[in-house]
């Protein structure tokens, strides 16, 4: 058996082997992508690692996977997309594309600004839960009118009877800043794994991080009163994630 609230210095598929079936309400991780950073010279084998993810994921069960692609001699390598395709391959369902849009250094390559990586949401099954994230709406208290197209491309109006709700979901691109400096070449945003866990879980639910980097997955379920298992192969990153662990744990 596996311990709750604790980061394994190990592999994560070595970890993940003694994780019973159907055991992990929520995935929230971003796994290297690409060899656009060594991390000291791990690597990692993708397939084994989404097919471990099916076997221990509960149904209705979710895995947020934020990643990005390279560019490659003039090229984008479209891993990202390579990878859901798998994911949906092997039975999960690709429940939402999201888009993580943050600030990136400038760059010149003959092509627009690169500002963003894909949050891709699978699914095993339906999802069991959703608490979504509210946002004021633009228009509050005014009756909508407009048009919309029939299947035979006539046009039909459209009539409302109630005003537009104070609120509204939040929409599946997520501005989010990024400023954390905590000596990981990658930083995931608290922000974002914050969302997430709040989006796709309960209290109590257990949160799983196949690459936990520095921790910030499990300091948001700590904070967000879940709990988290967690794998990193880098002693140095393990020792920095257990440090901010232990800075939360001290202050609950």
């Amino acid at each position: 058996m596996i311990e709750l609230n604790k980061i394994y210095n190990e592999d994560c598929l070595e970890g993940m082997k003694r994780i019973e079936d159907n055991f992990v309400d929520l995935t929230v991780t971003s796994p290297p992508y690409d060899n656009l950073r060594t991390y000291n010279g791990f690597s990692w084998d993708f397939e084994c690692v989404a097919n471990e993810l099916l076997r221990i994921t509960k149904e209705g069960g979710i895995v947020v996977w934020v990643v990005g692609d390279a560019t490659v001699k003039g090229s984008e390598t479209g891993s990202s997309f390579k990878q859901a395709l798998y994911f949906k391959h092997i039975g999960f369902n690709l429940h939402d594309t999201m888009i993580y849009q943050t600030s990136k250094p400038p760059m010149n390559d003959r092509r627009y600004q690169q500002c963003f990586e894909y949050m891709f949401i699978f699914s095993k099954g339906k999802p069991k839960t959703f608490n979504p994230i509210m946002i004021a709406s633009k228009y509050a208290g005014k009756i909508p009118k407009g048009t919309f197209y029939n299947v035979d491309g006539t046009m039909k109006k459209r009539f409302h009877n109630k005003p537009v709700a104070e609120e509204k979901i939040k929409e599946n691109i997520w501005f989010i800043c990024q400023h954390q400096r905590n000596g990981h070449p990658a930083i995931f945003p608290e922000q974002l794994a914050n969302d997430h866990i709040v989006s796709w879980s309960n209290e109590e639910d257990i949160i799983l991080d196949p690459f936990m980097g520095s921790g910030t997955t499990a300091k948001m379920a700590l904070l967000n009163n879940r709990k988290f298992i967690g794998f990193e192969l880098s002693t140095i990153y393990c020792d920095l994630a257990n440090k901010r662990i232990q800075d939360v744990v001290s202050k609950i």
